[in-house]
């Protein structure tokens, strides 16, 4: 069985923890910042084991994902502490968890941890494919861990005030 690639990294964001916490972990019919959509499987807030699709672009509302659109479920939820997602596509699995923890008055720190993980069909020469492309998947990996840290103050913002 491959073992995953997993990256992590933390920044601060200058807003409450409650807030930050709407803006990652509550899962919006569309995320302009990503330009995602999701359909949210069920009805009721969100937890563990919510499972949903995730679409690129945005779809209209109550519209259906297209077949074969990545599967994603929640594994972990903590409310406003800790989120942990998972989202299966045909070849890989990606896994995500924030953390957030307060930093000071009216900051945050979000940490974000991403894991990469192939889907092993047993080959042995899958098995030699993903040794050589590891160091690629690390790195990209690495890039979609600080991508999200870097779009952190944009999801903030496309809240509503309070």
């Amino acid at each position: 069985m491959p073992q995953p690639v997993t990256a992590s990294g933390t920044r601060e964001v200058p807003s409450e923890r409650r807030r930050v916490w709407e803006a990652l972990a509550v899962l919006a019919p569309y995320c302009a910042v990503c330009d995602v959509s999701y359909v949210v499987a069920g009805r009721g807030a969100p937890g563990r084991g919510t499972r949903f699709a995730c679409v690129p672009g945005r779809l209209g509302d109550g519209a259906e994902p297209p077949a074969g659109a990545p599967q994603g479920e929640i594994v972990e939820w903590v409310p406003r502490e800790r989120v942990t997602t998972r989202l299966r596509l045909t070849p890989e699995t990606w896994t995500t968890t924030i953390e957030l923890a307060d930093a000071g008055p009216g900051a945050t720190r979000v940490t974000i941890t991403v894991s990469h993980e192939p889907r092993s069909d047993g080959r042995l020469t899958r098995r030699v494919a993903q040794r050589l492309m590891r160091g690629g998947v690390r790195e990209m990996v690495q890039r979609t861990v600080d991508g999200e840290l870097d779009r952190l103050p944009a999801h903030v913002g496309q809240l509503p005030t309070a």
